[in-house]
């Protein structure tokens, strides 16, 4: 960064958010526009703001700022916890936080927000209430089936889960196709290309699109393989520590999940996932880590296809030569 770029530390809360200079000035504003407009008095062209990840209140500043062609980081809330955690900090206040963010940020070296396009922001929130959809279906699923392997189970009870279930279901259905439409007008070429990989349907590649950014955020599979949490964590030390690696599950549950659940098709239909698989579990090692290989395998299956722009074909062989 540059010397005379000037670090501001943002903490945000629901209502409002606090903010602290590399002078130890705190500031504190309203969180909506009005308080925006007057955190940008503050600012000038060597401005860098650089605020947590905080669920959802971090977005409406974030974007106002990158409209304002403001420098914005949001950094990986754990990242910071551990910085403040590594000062010895015993103070734990909205105040106290924003400044230990500014200090974070005179410390690492930050990557610039880039934000989602409208396009993406509105995919995002469909995948979001999918899921909420997804689980309420599975409620009411369970709950119908408790309520009839009861003696006498209520007509109206039952009548009411059903019309329920109905409801959900519809809605599912319908943001699922509009899903589809969004990313189909977006990337139509791409998720055509994904569903070559054996293992992977259109569900699974319009989801690969939506949670990787159409893969334009990544420049390597291991990028991407960590974004997902799927890289091994080695726990060793001495001759007392000798742990099994896991996997982090640092990164993106959903898109984690995703890939376990298609890993087991994968298996089966997709050839070098499927020798993959057999060979760790010849080794005598487990199932699950067998299959966790495989997403991993998948996962780069689907960054190559993307960056290639070339459909799956299962006898390719690198022409690479290694020295």
């Amino acid at each position: 960064m540059n010397k005379s770029t000037k670090f501001y530390g943002i903490d945000i809360s629901k209502d409002v958010f606090d903010v602290t200079d590399q002078k130890e000035v705190h500031y504190q504003f309203r969180n909506d526009y009005k308080g925006f407009k007057k955190f940008m008095k503050l600012l000038d062209e060597n401005s860098h703001c650089v605020m947590e990840a905080t669920g959802y209140y971090h977005y409406k500043l974030a974007y106002f700022l990158q409209e304002n062609e403001v420098l914005v980081s949001v950094e990986n809330p754990l990242s910071v916890k551990r910085f403040i955690q590594m000062k010895l900090s015993k103070i734990k206040t909205d105040k106290s936080d924003s400044k230990m963010i500014c200090k974070y940020a005179e410390s690492v070296e930050l990557r610039l927000w880039e934000g989602q396009n409208i396009e993406q922001q509105e995919c995002l929130q469909m995948v979001r209430i999918l899921s909420v959809y997804t689980k309420q279906s599975t409620a009411l699923k369970n709950k119908i089936h408790g309520e009839e392997v009861l003696g006498v189970p209520s007509k109206i009870v039952l009548s009411s889960l059903k019309r329920s279930l109905k409801a959900v279901k519809k809605e599912l259905n319908m943001i699922e196709e509009k899903l589809i439409e969004l990313v189909k007008k977006e990337n139509q070429e791409l998720l055509t290309l994904l569903e070559t990989i054996p293992g992977i349907g259109r569900k699974t590649s319009v989801m690969l699109l939506v949670l990787t950014d159409g893969f334009e955020r990544f420049t390597s599979a291991s990028e991407l393989c960590s974004y997902a949490g799927l890289t091994p964590v080695i726990r060793k030390s001495g001759s007392s520590v000798n742990g099994r690696p896991r996997i982090s599950k640092i990164g993106n549950q959903k898109l984690r999940n995703l890939l376990f659940l298609c890993s087991f098709n994968a298996c089966k239909y997709n050839q070098a996932c499927k020798a993959l698989y057999d060979r760790i579990v010849a080794k005598g090692k487990s199932k699950k880590l067998a299959l966790i290989a495989v997403c991993n395998k998948l996962l780069k299956q689907a960054f190559a296809i993307a960056k290639s722009r070339v459909a799956y074909d299962q006898n390719y062989r690198s022409t690479l030569v290694v020295n």
